[in-house]
Formats: C-alpha cells, structure tokens, sequence
C-alpha cells in the first residue's frame, strides 16, 4: 500500500472536480482510449470465421496486450517521477481520471431527483444512462432497484477496486486495473460473438475483483444504519448472485437499506430470471436511492480516510 496517500489525492481531486465535459470534448478520457484500443483488437482478432478455440487463444492474447500496454505505459510515466512527497501527489492527480466517485454519484442522483418528485418518465431517462435493462419495463420501484444496483456494483468496479490496486501499485496498478475492467465490458459478454473471445476477459475480471468487491462489502456494512441487517445480508445472500462478486456490495446495500435487490429483470426483450437479494424485504423507492447515495458517500469518505492513514503510518 506504499501508494495509498496517492490514492487518497485521486478521490480528493475527482471528488472536487470529476471530468470536465470541456475536457472530455477536447481529449475524451482514458477508459475512451482504451476502448478503441479494444475495438481494434475485437475488430482485427475476433473473426468469426476461426474455431471457438483460436478465437478464445485470441481472445487471451488480445486480453495481455491490452492489460500489459496499460501498465507499461503506468510504469513509464510513474517512473519518470521526482520520489518523496511530490511524487505520490503527482501519481494521485494522474490517477485522478481513473477514479469515477463523483460520475458514479452524479448519474444516479440523476435518477432519484425527478423519481423523488414523481417524473417517472424523467427517471428512466436517467436510469437508461447506467443500466443495460429495458427502462419501459420499469416501475417506481424497478427503477430505484436499477440505481441502487448500479451504484453499489460501480462503487466496487468504479472507485474501490481502481483505488486498491492504485494503492498497491501505483499507476501501473490503477491503469492496469482499468484496462482490464474496460476489456470486460466490452468483450466479456456471453453472447455469440464474445462467448469464446471474450472469455478471459471475464476471468481476469473476477480475479482482479475479489478483494475490492468485497471490501467495498465491509465498507457498506460498517457505516450502514442497519448494520446487523447489512452484514448478515451479505454473507447469507452475496453468492446467490450471478456474479462472484457483484453480490457482495449489492446484498450490502440491500441489507443496509432494508430492501430487495436483483430479482427478475427484462435485458433487450427476454426475461432474465435472477434470484432475490434480502428476499422478503419491501421494495425500494425514491427514497431509498438517496439513503444508498448517503452511504455511498461515507463509505467513500472511509476509504480515502484509510488511505490517508496508511500514507501517514
């Protein structure tokens, strides 16, 4: 953790600023970079004509160019770097684009205003801008189920899984961390034309969030209102969920806010059929949405607070 004052400098800045639009419009963003990198890989190396087995051994080479060239190009810069102080400030502000804390909370705020206030058709606008589910299909409490899923998965693969690995590594870490997240999300779906390329990507996403998914966990139990109710939540249901990690912040949140989360859900027309996180628990509402935004925030505030520990021990 020799990088955690660095990292701490990260959340600090983008917590302040976030990213800019204007500089977005002038530059994009580094998760924009590496997602046409990917793109070219996809477009150049998937090929649909190749056996599933070449395009998986593709699909692995196409995964270590990805995830070595952005922590190479970590190692380079960080290496370039004056030591003591001004160097964990400089490799915190240079982290700073990979952290999305205040993106993360300014689209699902997004979606609890206009609910808060009865514009439903306003709250599946925003909630379509975060989740990959069909926003007609929602109700009131589909959509604050939708946000509150969303924040508390993206709080794990957004800002505490980039930070961890920051933390442990520094740039290398933090850009490497990135590249692999980006790769599973555009390329680690199980659809036809991903199912076998796209398979390492997936996997190296699981390893590479175990730690912080379920940090992020502890995080959201600890500072939670119902802490019993939060912290037996997450250890009876987080492996209920689809993913390995995914159900550890989410089932967190569900128990912390006293609601159900997950359940049946329509993507792109077909029903998919996922198990109940706190099962027999009310729905969520508007209401809930700020609550989970209200602990998000703390459990922010915690880990950079963490940070700022260890830099000092």
């Amino acid at each position: 953790m020799g990088f955690a004052g660095a990292m701490a400098v990260a959340m600090a800045v983008d917590a302040l600023i976030g990213w800019p639009a204007w500089l977005f419009a002038r530059v994009g963003h580094p998760v924009t970079w590496l997602g046409w990198l990917i793109h070219l890989v996809d477009t150049a190396w998937n090929r649909a004509v190749d056996p599933p087995a070449l395009r998986r051994i593709a699909g692995v080479a196409a995964a270590i160019l990805v995830i070595a060239l952005a922590t190479t190009v970590g190692w380079a810069v960080q290496s370039l770097l004056p030591s003591g102080w001004i160097r964990l400030v400089l490799v915190g502000v240079l982290a700073w684009p990979l952290v999305a804390l205040r993106s993360l909370h300014d689209h699902v705020a997004a979606v609890a205003h206009p609910l808060v206030s009865g514009d439903v058709a306003a709250a599946r606008s925003a909630v379509a801008q975060i989740v990959g589910r069909d926003p007609a299909t929602l109700d009131d409490a589909g959509i604050a189920r939708a946000s509150i899923e969303s924040l508390a998965e993206n709080a794990s693969d957004g800002i505490v899984a980039p930070v961890f690995w920051g933390a442990v590594f520094g740039l290398p870490g933090i850009l490497g961390y990135k590249a692999v997240n980006t790769l599973d999300s555009m390329i680690g779906h199980r659809t036809e034309r991903h199912e076998a390329f796209g398979w390492a990507a997936a996997r190296i996403d699981d390893l590479a969030n175990l730690i912080p998914a379920r940090l992020t966990g502890v995080l959201f139990v600890l500072l939670a209102p119902k802490r019993p109710q939060a912290r037996s939540c997450m250890l009876r249901d987080a492996r209920r969920h689809r993913s390995p990690n995914a159900g550890w912040p989410e089932a967190a949140m569900a128990g912390a806010l006293g609601v159900r989360l997950s359940g049946p859900r329509i993507y792109h027309g077909h029903i998919a059929d996922e198990p109940w996180l706190n099962e027999g628990a009310r729905d969520p509402a508007a209401a809930d949405i700020l609550a989970g935004l209200k602990l998000y925030r703390y459990a922010m505030m915690l880990l950079a607070a963490a940070f700022v520990a260890l830099a000092l021990a």
